[in-house]
């Protein structure tokens, strides 16, 4: 199954690195955060990804570009310019469309832009590309498969990020630090049924979760799988400072492909 990953935002919220590059090629340890969601899907056998550009999307396309030579021990002849690479089996086996879907456009017309390239197949995935998880691909697809509608989405509760206080009469009897929130939110990590393609234009610049989602949900046709596991997106300085926290210290929960 083809696995969208949308990659076009400016990322404002995170402007200290976003400003040089995408948010995309934010680096969790010594890979991109786009590199660790394509390693969560690849792990379940889902190789083929169609990376949806806005802002900046030239240095996503130069970073795969070069991204044989920045990886591998290699021998090169510098007259003929012939390279022998060692131990390209380690290579991720990955195809990769790398689709311009404007520079300003909302993610519903993004979504529409890639239709050429999402018809040959009843289903398909999507996700936001700042977000990481320890998400079961598997179970995700077949409790889409078994809903039948058009649009899965990942439903998630969020940890608090301030402790909260119960209070009674003016008396606080308890502290509770950062407790996990009763709401559930979007998690990214979707599974789409091309009828989808009936709700977007690339006419209707409009934003997918906002608009055309709540639409779907009036008509019954959107699902929730709720992942009770690990989930974090990088929004903001403090996120980005986290994420490579847990990474330096080997607490990466989304990490569950082998080396």
């Amino acid at each position: 199954m083809k696995v969208v990953i949308l990659c076009g935002g400016r990322g404002s919220r995170l402007r200290e690195e976003t400003e040089f590059r995408p948010k995309p090629l934010i680096p969790i340890g010594q890979k991109p955060i786009l590199w660790h969601i394509m390693k969560s899907y690849s792990q379940y056998n889902h190789n083929e990804f169609i990376l949806a550009l806005g802002y900046k999307g030239d240095l996503i396309k130069e970073y795969f570009m070069h991204y044989r030579w920045k990886i591998s021990d290699f021998t090169l002849n510098i007259r003929k310019h012939d390279i022998k690479y060692h131990d390209y089996l380690a290579l991720e086996d990955w195809n990769i469309t790398f689709a311009d879907t404007g520079l300003e456009s909302m993610t519903a017309k993004r979504l529409a832009k890639l239709k050429r390239y999402l018809t040959d197949e009843d289903n398909f995935m999507l996700t936001y590309g700042d977000g990481v998880s320890d998400i079961d691909i598997d179970k995700l697809v077949a409790f889409h498969k078994e809903k039948g509608r058009i649009v899965t989405i990942t439903g998630y509760n969020p940890t608090s990020a301030y402790g909260v206080i119960e209070v009674k009469d003016g008396i606080a009897k308890e502290f509770k630090e950062k407790p996990e929130s009763q709401d559930i939110i979007n998690g990214g990590f979707m599974v789409l049924n091309k009828k989808i393609f009936d709700y977007v234009s690339e006419e209707n610049d409009v934003m997918l979760v906002e608009t055309v989602l709540p639409q779907l949900a009036k008509e019954g046709q959107v699902a929730t799988y709720h992942h009770k596991g690990f989930w974090h997106s990088m929004d903001t300085y403090r996120d980005y400072l986290k994420l490579n926290k847990m990474w330096d210290e080997k607490k990466s929960p989304w990490k569950t492909w082998k080396d």
